[in-house]
């Protein structure tokens, strides 16, 4: 088990779980520093870690301080990137610059995938995962954690992608990239706030120790890609889907007329539809990241043996 990566700093608690194989699993931090607003996000960050420890898991929030990134934050650093001004979200191609301007920065599903299987941990949560974007066959826009997934061989929870974007196209991507992607406990792909995109898997795993055990098969296997667990919110707990098809239906049309293009795009989409569902899409939002966390805690036992 790896104990030390050049250029990263690994907390103490993180470094002593892998040191005696205990089991780890790797949180990712822009949802902190991105996704939710003050004090909501420092209260998730804590009480995610919380959860983990109650499963006698190590957990390891991800991001980077002062140009280091460090695997396995304090709780004041936790605090730091969710309180600071002038923290930037860093995909994996930020981390060098970060590095040299000496930034804080919280780290996205590329990023963070990257420094954990770096570090020597072997499963990861996440909320919703990043895909290809509504007309990239003209724009090309396609989020690097599909490239990045494709070269770090850690296993992944996540609830889909999020339905702003192209799911039968980050699907299709997936495919190419050979990411195997399992739903656990469903035929469906998941599409974060909705429990189905309307798309189907072909395989499915039942339990955290099947997840663990098709880790353990790419990993005998040498392949070097990452395993995708797609896993749906409670049905009973999702938006409405009528409700949430509307929504975007309204979203997609204002950045149309709004001429929102880009990068600017993804945080517009999800500030209108947070406002016009009145906040009901943010509390899915915590309910989906708190499902993936206990999930990842499971399947990270379950690998660890």
């Amino acid at each position: 088990m790896q104990t030390s990566a050049p250029g990263i700093r690994i907390g103490d608690e993180v470094l002593d779980a892998l040191a005696t194989g205990r089991p780890v699993l790797a949180l990712e931090s822009t949802i902190l520093t991105h996704g939710l607003p003050s004090p909501r996000n420092l209260e998730v960050g804590l009480a995610s870690e919380a959860e983990v420890r109650d499963v006698g898991v190590t957990p390891a929030t991800i991001g980077v301080v002062d140009g280091t990134p460090v695997v396995g934050l304090s709780p004041a650093e936790i605090e730091r990137l969710c309180t600071a001004s002038g923290v930037v979200k860093a995909s994996l191609r930020d981390l060098p610059i970060a590095r040299a301007k000496r930034l804080d920065a919280g780290t996205t599903v590329a990023a963070t995938a990257w420094l954990a299987h770096r570090a020597g941990i072997r499963v990861m949560s996440t909320g919703g995962l990043g895909g290809v974007h509504r007309g990239a066959s003209d724009t090309f826009d396609e989020s690097a954690d599909l490239g990045t997934l494709a070269t770090t061989p850690i296993t992944l929870v996540s609830a889909g992608v999020k339905s702003i974007l192209d799911i039968g196209a980050t699907l299709e991507r997936l495919e190419t990239l050979n990411i195997p992607v399992v739903g656990y406990r469903t035929d469906r792909f998941p599409a974060f706030t909705v429990t189905d995109s309307g798309f189907a898997l072909d395989y499915r795993v039942e339990s955290p120790a099947d997840a663990a055990a098709l880790t353990l098969a790419r990993d005998e296997l040498g392949l070097p890609q990452a395993v995708l667990v797609a896993n749906p919110v409670d049905a009973a707990k999702q938006l409405d889907p009528e409700f949430h098809d509307r929504v975007l239906a309204e979203a997609l049309a204002a950045a149309s007329a709004q001429g929102v293009t880009g990068h600017d795009t993804t945080p517009f989409l999800l500030d209108f539809v947070q406002r016009a569902t009145g906040g009901a899409s943010l509390e899915v939002n915590l309910e989906v990241y708190r499902g993936n966390v206990t999930l990842g805690a499971e399947i990270a036992r379950a690998v660890a043996g």
